[in-house]
C-alpha cells in the first residue's frame, strides 16, 4: 500500500515539474507584452524628446508593471528600506539592487561615482575614472570654471561707440559696435542701441557702421557638432541668437529717422573711440538659462568669456577656454592631458570626461561657498523646473535632488548635489553611455536618486 502511494506520489510531482515550464512560458510571454504597451507615450522635456521613463529594456521581464507614467516608475517604492543596515551600507545595498533588476547594461555601461560630502568620503563608484562624453553635464563644469575664474559680478558687455563729430544735424564719421559674445541681445536691446544714436540729435551719420567680431576667431561652428544637430551660432555678436546685428540696428535707426549714407560691414572699433552705450549682463543671469535650461548657446557664452579672458588682448578660441578648464582640473589634483574639452556646450563628439573629475567639480564648488551658493540656484530642481520638471515628482526626490541633466545621441548623464534622509550633503555623477533611448538612462539615474535620498 505504501509503495502504491509513493507511486502516485512521484507521478503527480513529476506531472507538475511538467507543467511548470509551460506555466512560466505563458506568463514571460503575457508581460513582455504588457511591457511593448508602455511605448506608446511620447513627450517633450527641454533636453529633448523621450519614449515614456518604463521602457523595455529598462526593466526585468517578471516585475509587476505599473502604469507608463514617471510618478509611477520613480518614486522609489521598489527600493528597499533596509533599515537593519547602518549608513551608507543601506544606501550601496539598494543601488546594488537596482542594477540587479534592471537589463539595459547587458547592452549598454554606466559611470557613476557618489560622493558624501558631509562624511568627506566615496559612497559607491563603478566605472567612475572611464572616459565618457558627458553630454550637457559639461555645462556644470564650464559654470564651476566660470565663477571661480571670473566672479560671481561678472559682466558679459556689448559696446557702441563712434569717431568723428557731430556737425549739426550730421554725425561725420563711424559707428561701430564690439561684441562680447552676449546671448540675450534682443529687439530692446537693438532698440536701446539705436536710441543711444539718437540721443546725440542727429538725422544723419556721414559713414559707415562697423561690426567688431575680433573677441573670438571666425569659426561659427564648435569642434566635433555634428552637421544636423540644431546647433548655436558661435558669433560674439548676435541679435535673436542670429547674426544679424547689423540689419537689425540699420532697420531701427532708419524707423527712428535717422539715415546712415554709407554701409554696414565687420571692422575693429579704434582705441579712441568715443562711448554711446554699453549693454550690461550679469553672468548669473546667462548662467541660469545655462543650467537651467540647458541652453548650449548661453552655455558657449560663457565658454568664450573664459575663453576671451585666457586670450588677453588676442583673438578668443575654444583652445583658450579649454586651457580655463583644465586650470580647474589641475586644481583638483588631475592630469588636464587625460580628458579632453573641446567646446562649451557638450555638443561635441570629442568631449571626453569621467564621472570622478564631474564629481571633483563639484565637489571644488561645494568647497568654495562664492560658487556653490551662486550655483545651486541655478541648477533644475528635481520634480519643479529646468529640464528636471518632469523628472522624480514624487517620492523623497522630489525637490531635493538639484542637478545639470546631459542627453546627446546614445548619452544620458545626470551631475549634482542631493540631500540624504540623515542630513549628509551629497554629490553625484551619472553617465550612461551606449543607450537606445535617453529614457532608459533617465529612469535609472532617477531610481539611483530615489535611493539616495531615503
Amino acid at each position: 500500500m505504501k509503495k502504491r502511494k509513493l507511486f502516485a506520489s512521484g507521478i503527480i510531482s513529476l506531472a507538475a515539474l511538467l507543467l511548470l515550464p509551460m506555466y512560466a512560458t505563458d506568463e514571460v510571454t503575457h508581460c513582455a507584452f504588457a511591457q511593448e504597451t508602455c511605448l506608446n507615450k511620447i513627450f517633450n522635456d527641454d533636453d529633448t524628446v523621450i519614449v515614456d521613463t518604463v521602457d523595455v529594456d529598462t526593466m526585468t521581464i517578471g516585475i509587476q508593471q505599473n502604469d507608463s507614467t514617471d510618478e509611477a516608475s520613480d518614486d522609489g517604492d521598489d527600493i528597499d528600506d533596509d533599515e537593519d543596515l547602518p549608513w551608507p551600507e543601506n544606501v550601496r545595498h539598494r543601488i546594488e539592487k537596482i542594477f540587479d533588476n534592471t537589463t539595459i547594461f547587458n547592452t549598454s555601461m554606466v559611470g557613476m561615482k557618489i560622493y558624501d560630502l558631509t562624511a568627506d568620503s566615496t559612497i559607491y563608484e563603478r566605472n567612475a575614472s572611464q572616459l565618457m562624453r558627458p553630454a550637457s553635464t559639461l555645462k556644470m563644469m564650464v559654470a564651476v570654471t566660470a565663477i571661480d575664474r571670473l566672479g560671481a559680478g561678472y559682466e558679459l558687455k556689448t559696446r557702441m561707440a563712434y569717431t568723428g563729430r557731430t556737425d549739426s544735424l550730421t554725425l561725420r564719421g563711424n559707428l561701430y559696435v564690439k561684441g562680447g559674445f552676449d546671448p540675450t541681445i534682443g529687439s530692446d536691446d537693438i532698440a536701446e542701441f539705436a536710441d543711444s544714436v539718437k540721443a546725440l540729435g542727429i538725422d544723419t551719420i556721414d559713414g559707415n557702421i562697423y561690426l567688431d567680431l575680433t573677441m573670438k576667431d571666425k569659426d561659427r561652428l564648435g569642434e566635433g557638432w555634428c552637421w544636423d544637430d540644431d546647433n548655436p551660432v558661435l558669433s560674439p555678436l548676435l541679435a535673436g541668437r542670429k547674426e544679424e546685428f547689423g540689419e537689425r540696428l540699420q532697420r531701427k535707426l532708419r524707423q527712428n529717422g535717422i539715415t546712415v549714407t554709407g554701409t554696414c560691414s565687420n571692422g575693429s572699433m579704434p582705441s579712441g573711440a568715443h562711448t554711446l552705450y554699453i549693454k550690461r549682463t550679469p553672468l548669473l543671469e546667462v548662467m541660469r538659462r545655462q543650467l537651467k535650461r540647458s541652453d548650449n548657446l548661453y552655455s558657449e557664452a560663457i565658454f568664450y568669456q573664459l575663453a576671451a579672458e585666457v586670450a588677453g588682448r588676442n583673438t578668443a578660441s575654444a583652445r583658450h577656454g579649454r586651457q580655463a578648464v583644465n586650470a580647474i582640473i589641475s586644481k583638483v589634483g588631475r592630469r588636464p592631458s587625460a580628458y579632453y574639452i573641446a567646446d562649451g556646450s557638450g555638443l561635441s563628439l570629442y568631449n571626453y570626461v569621467s564621472p570622478e573629475l564631474e564629481v571633483d567639480f563639484l565637489r571644488y564648488a561645494y568647497r568654495h561657498p562664492e560658487i556653490y551658493d551662486n550655483m545651486l540656484p541655478c541648477l533644475p530642481i528635481a520634480g519643479v523646473d529646468g529640464t528636471l520638471s518632469k523628472r522624480m515628482r514624487k517620492g523623497a526626490a522630489h525637490e531635493n535632488v538639484k542637478a545639470k541633466t546631459g542627453t546627446v545621441t546614445g548619452v544620458s548623464s545626470l551631475a549634482g548635489y542631493l540631500t540624504t534622509a540623515n542630513g549628509h550633503r551629497i554629490c553625484f555623477s551619472i553617465i550612461n553611455m551606449g543607450i537606445r533611448h535617453s529614457s532608459s538612462g533617465r529612469n535609472f539615474q532617477d531610481k539611483v536618486c530615489q535611493a539616495l535620498c531615503k
